[in-house]
C-alpha cells in the first residue's frame, strides 16, 4: 500500500481547521534485522491484530464514524502496554494509523504531548516514521501558539493556505522538510491551495 498516496488524500478527506498529514511507503511487517535490536532486548513480534485494529481505528476516523474519544482513549491503553506502536510491532502502516489518532486528538493537548514524546522516542529507533513525527511536532507547537519547525500546519485564509503560526526558522526549513521526507515546502503549499479552493 503506498502510504504516501493515502496521506496525500488524508489532506482533502480531513481538512478541518488545521491540515496535517505526511508521506512515508509503507505497508505489512518489517523485516527481521538482529543488529538493528539492542542485545538486552527481546526481538518485538509483529502483532497483526493489533495492527488490524489501528487501521480499522484509522478508517473510522476517515469515515468520522464513533466517537474520536473512544479511539483516543484504545490509543492511550496502547501507549501504557507498549509505548509508541512502531514499524515492528504493528508495521508501517498501523504505525501511522496510530499517529492519524494522535494527530486528530485536538482537544487533548496533553495526550498529544504524550504521543509527541512517545513517537519522538521511535524515530530515534528507526521505528516510526520522521515524517509523522513532523506533522505531530508542527501540531503540538501550533496548538501551543508557538511557531511550527517544518510548515506542516496550514488553514484557509479565504481561499489561500496560510499557516496558523509562523515557520520558526524558514531558512532551515527545506532541509528539516527533506531530513523528514517530506515535499519541499513550495510542493505542500500549491497542493493545500488546491484543497483551500474546494472549502
Amino acid at each position: 500500500m503506498n502510504l504516501e498516496r493515502t496521506r496525500a488524500g488524508l489532506v482533502a478527506l480531513l481538512f478541518a481547521g488545521v491540515v496535517g498529514c505526511s508521506s512515508t511507503e509503507g505497508g505489512g511487517p518489517p523485516e527481521a534485522d538482529a543488529d538493528s535490536t539492542p542485545s538486552s532486548e527481546a526481538p518485538v513480534e509483529f502483532d497483526q491484530p493489533l495492527a488490524d485494529e489501528l487501521i480499522a481505528m484509522q478508517a473510522a476516523d476517515q469515515e468520522g464514524s464513533g466517537l474520536h474519544e473512544d479511539r483516543q482513549a484504545r490509543l492511550a491503553e496502547i501507549f501504557d502496554e507498549h509505548g509508541w506502536p512502531g514499524h515492528d510491532l504493528v508495521g508501517e502502516e498501523g504505525s501511522t494509523a496510530a499517529w492519524v489518532i494522535a494527530q486528530h486528538s485536538d482537544l487533548d493537548l496533553a495526550f498529544q504531548e504524550r504521543a509527541l514524546e512517545l513517537i519522538t522516542e521511535a524515530v530515534a529507533q528507526d521505528d516510526a516514521s520522521p515524517g509523522d513525527l513532523a506533522y505531530l511536532t508542527d501540531r503540538v507547537a501550533v496548538a501551543k501558539g508557538e511557531p511550527q519547525t517544518y510548515g506542516t500546519q496550514i488553514r484557509c485564509d479565504g481561499k489561500k493556505p496560510m499557516p496558523p503560526t509562523p515557520i520558526a526558522d524558514p531558512g532551515a526549513v527545506e532541509g528539516l522538510r527533506a531530513e523528514a521526507g517530506l515535499e519541499p515546502l513550495a510542493a505542500y503549499l500549491k497542493e493545500m491551495k488546491k484543497v483551500c479552493k474546494q472549502v
